[in-house]
């Protein structure tokens, strides 16, 4: 039986540490479940990230129904989002769906039926990001969240995942990298079509 790859084929100049395997639990500071208010009308500020909220397609917060949680904020601050924190949906049809806080969508609260895994030091958010969106991790998911009833990975099952991580350096830089491509893929399809008049 042939032995687990553990360094790819293509890779960025100046890199040839191999990879290493690792759960996803053992490069997260904490999993957390998410906020059980109702939504409210949005009063400015404060944004409540529910599963609706994550476009299915990039990942990105949508902000055309903004809300914002029916709790006493004051109390609530464990459930704020902050840099580097990825969201898990854990049930229903969209389970395994994920989102990577970024500063530019402000003050965020997560909703209940999300799980939060803060990213540790050793390990770049924006690769393990990208890393949820790969077959490997499908497939898992797949597998993972079959149940009697509803479908749900809870954040034990989450944080048993396992990722190949390169150094933390060669981390970042793949994860900029397939950033700058999931922005200009955006870009792209955000451009206007036109019916040709000729």
């Amino acid at each position: 039986m042939a032995e687990k790859q553990n360094t790819p084929e293509i890779r960025f100049k100046g890199f040839t540490d191999p990879w290493e395997q690792r759960k996803l639990g053992s490069i997260a500071a904490s999993f957390d479940y998410g906020l059980n208010a109702a939504a409210t009308e949005y009063d400015g500020q404060n944004k409540y990230l529910r599963i609706t909220d994550i476009d299915d397609t990039t990942h990105e917060f949508l902000k055309s129904d903004l809300t914002t949680p029916l709790a006493d904020l004051a109390m609530s601050a464990d459930y704020l989002l902050e840099e580097g924190d990825l969201l898990f949906a854990r049930t229903g049809a969209s389970v395994g769906k994920t989102y990577l806080y970024r500063q530019y969508d402000g003050t965020v609260y997560f909703a209940g039926f999300l799980i939060r895994a803060r990213i540790g030091e050793s390990a770049d958010p924006e690769f393990v990001y990208q890393a949820t969106l790969t077959d490997a991790y499908k497939k898992y998911v797949a597998i993972t969240s079959q149940r009697s009833g509803q479908p749900g990975v809870n954040a034990q099952e989450y944080a048993d995942y396992q990722l190949m991580l390169p150094s933390r350096t060669e981390q970042q830089q793949i994860g900029m990298t397939l950033r700058s491509l999931d922005n200009l893929i955006t870009l792209h399809q955000r451009e206007p079509r036109f019916a040709d008049t000729g």
